[in-house]
C-alpha cells in the first residue's frame, strides 16, 4: 500500500469511527478549519452598544453617572461603545430647559437637568453617544434648542445627531401623509441640517434611521453620504406575534442577508460606516418565552458576528422601556422599574462577544451539512486567536477544529439549563454578579495537538476558545 492510498484509508476510518462515536452518543460530529493566513474586515472598538426609547432619559435616576450599579452592568460590556437614544418616542417627545420631565410614550418631556445626567452617565461608562431629534410632531427651532442643549452635555462624546426615527414609517404614525416618500425626508432632512450647520458647523450627522426601506439607505449614500458620519439602519426578526417562537429566532432570516449586501454595497460606495442602530429579537417589546431566554443569548452570539462578517461597525440592543411604556422582554439589562438592575439572556451572548470580538475576523471554513453550528475566529495583530463556537442544534455537537495555533487553549462556556431558560444563565460557569460585574470561575483547558483541538457542545450553548492567551479578568 502506497503512502497516499494509506493517508486515505486513514482519513476513512477515523471518519467512520467518528460516525460510530456519534451514534453511540448522539453527537454530531463537525469538523472546523481557521485559515489565520486569510484575515477579513476589522472589528470596530466600539462595535457594541445599546439602544434606548428617549422616554428612558426622562427617568430619573437611570442614565445618571451615581447609578453604579448601572454604570458597572454597560463597563462590564466594553470599556468603548455606544449608547443611542431615539426610538419611536422621540418623535413625539419635547425638550424644554426647565420643565419637569416626564416619560411617556406620546409626551415625554426631558429637561436640562435629565441631560446633565445622561453626560454624567456617557463620562461614568466611557461611551459615546447617537442622539435622535423629533422630526415627527417637532419643529426645527425646538430641534435646534434641543441639539444645543444634547452637545452641552455631551461634547467630543456625540458620535451622531440623526433627524427622526424610523421616517420610513412615519405615514403609519400619522406624522406625516401617505404619500410621504424618501423625498419629502431628504427634503425634511436638509432642511434641518441647513439649520444646525448654521448653529453648529461641525455637527455631526448620521441617517437615515429607517426601519425596513433599505433603499432609503442606498439613496442617502448617494444623496448624503460623504456628509454625514454614519449610515443608520434597524433589524427586527419581526413583530411579536404567536408565531413569533424560538425555532424561527434561531433559523435563517431571508431578509437578512440581502438587507446586509445592500447596506455593506451603500457603505462602500459613499466609505461611510453603517450602524444597526436599532435592533433586538422581535418588536413591540420582544415576545415572552422567546425573547427573554437562552435562545435569546445565543441569537445575539451570533447575530453580532454576522453583522461584523458583512463589514457593519456596530449594533445598539433595545433596552429598558419601550415606546409602549414598559420594559421589553428582550432588554439585555433588567430593570424592576425600583431601582434594581440585572443582566438578562441577552446580556450574556453581549459578554461573550466581547470576549472574542475584537481584531481581525479570519477565514472559518466548516461543514457545510451543520447549519445550526456556527464558528468564528478573531486575532488581535497576528496574537492570540479566539475561537467562539455556536451550537444552536436541539442535539450536541463534537467538533474538531484545525489550523489552531499553540499547545493549550483555554475555554468560557456560554450555557443555561435549558433552551427556554430565563434564569440560571452563565458564562465561564458564573453569573453576572449583582453589582454588576462578571468574573469566569476556572476555566476547561484543552490540549491542542498538531494544530488540531476537539471540543464537545452540548445543545443550545455556545464556547469561547482561548488560544495563546489569559483567561479575561472579572
Amino acid at each position: 500500500m502506497n503512502r497516499r492510498d494509506f493517508l486515505a484509508n486513514t482519513v476513512l476510518a477515523a471518519g467512520a469511527s467518528a460516525l460510530a462515536v456519534s451514534a453511540q452518543t448522539g453527537e454530531q460530529p463537525v469538523r472546523i478549519t481557521v485559515r489565520a493566513d486569510q484575515p477579513l474586515g476589522a472589528i470596530a472598538p466600539d462595535f457594541m452598544g445599546l439602544g434606548y426609547e428617549i422616554s428612558s432619559v426622562a427617568r430619573p435616576g437611570l442614565m445618571n453617572g451615581a447609578n453604579s450599579v448601572y454604570v458597572r452592568l454597560v463597563r462590564t460590556l466594553g470599556a468603548r461603545g455606544i449608547i443611542r437614544i431615539g426610538g419611536n418616542t422621540s418623535d413625539y417627545a419635547h425638550y424644554s430647559a426647565t420643565a419637569a420631565p416626564v416619560s411617556s410614550a406620546f409626551g415625554t418631556v426631558v429637561n436640562d437637568a435629565m441631560l446633565r445626567d445622561l453626560g454624567g452617565f456617557l463620562k461614568a461608562t466611557g461611551w459615546k453617544l447617537i442622539w435622535g431629534l423629533d422630526l415627527g410632531r417637532g419643529s426645527q427651532s425646538e430641534a435646534i434648542a434641543e441639539a444645543k442643549a444634547v452637545l452641552s452635555v455631551a461634547g467630543e462624546r456625540l458620535l451622531a445627531i440623526e433627524v427622526g426615527n424610523e421616517p420610513d414609517q412615519f405615514p403609519g404614525h400619522q406624522h406625516r401623509k401617505p404619500e410621504y416618500a424618501y423625498e419629502d425626508w431628504l427634503a425634511d432632512y436638509r432642511r434641518y441640517k441647513t439649520a444646525l450647520r448654521a448653529q453648529f458647523p461641525r455637527i455631526p450627522l448620521a441617517g437615515p434611521d429607517v426601519a425596513g426601506k433599505t433603499d432609503w439607505v442606498t439613496r442617502f449614500a448617494a444623496d448624503e453620504g460623504e456628509d454625514a458620519v454614519l449610515l443608520t439602519h434597524h433589524y427586527y426578526r419581526e413583530g411579536q406575534n404567536p408565531t413569533s417562537t424560538v425555532e424561527k429566532l434561531l433559523g435563517v432570516d431571508p431578509k437578512l442577508q440581502p438587507q446586509l449586501d445592500q447596506l455593506s454595497a451603500a457603505s462602500r460606495s459613499c466609505r461611510r460606516p453603517y450602524r444597526i442602530c436599532e435592533v433586538n429579537s422581535f418588536s413591540g417589546g420582544g415576545r415572552p418565552g422567546v425573547s427573554d431566554t437562552m435562545a435569546a443569548a445565543l441569537w445575539v452570539l451570533d447575530y453580532m458576528y454576522t453583522l461584523a462578517a458583512n463589514g457593519c461597525s456596530g449594533v445598539n440592543l433595545e433596552t429598558g422601556v419601550n415606546h409602549r411604556d414598559f420594559i421589553s422582554s428582550y432588554s439585555p439589562i433588567g430593570d424592576d422599574e425600583h431601582g434594581h438592575y440585572s443582566a438578562r439572556p441577552e446580556y450574556y451572548g453581549m459578554l461573550a462577544f466581547s470576549l472574542g470580538g475584537k481584531g481581525r475576523l479570519l477565514k472559518v471554513e466548516m461543514d457545510a451539512a451543520s447549519p445550526g453550528v456556527k464558528a468564528y475566529a478573531t486575532q488581535l495583530d497576528k496574537g492570540p486567536l479566539t475561537l467562539t463556537l455556536i451550537n444552536k442544534q436541539a442535539g450536541p455537537a463534537a467538533l474538531t477544529v484545525s489550523g489552531m495555533p499553540g499547545s493549550r487553549a483555554a475555554v468560557i462556556r456560554l450555557s443555561g439549563p435549558s433552551i427556554d431558560a430565563k434564569s440560571g444563565i452563565t458564562l465561564g460557569g458564573a453569573e453576572v454578579a449583582p453589582v454588576g460585574t462578571w468574573k469566569p470561575l476556572k476555566p476547561e483547558v484543552l490540549r491542542v495537538h498538531r494544530g488540531q483541538v476537539e471540543i464537545k457542545l452540548p445543545a443550545a450553548s455556545a464556547a469561547i476558545v482561548l488560544v495563546g492567551q489569559a483567561v479575561p479578568p472579572g
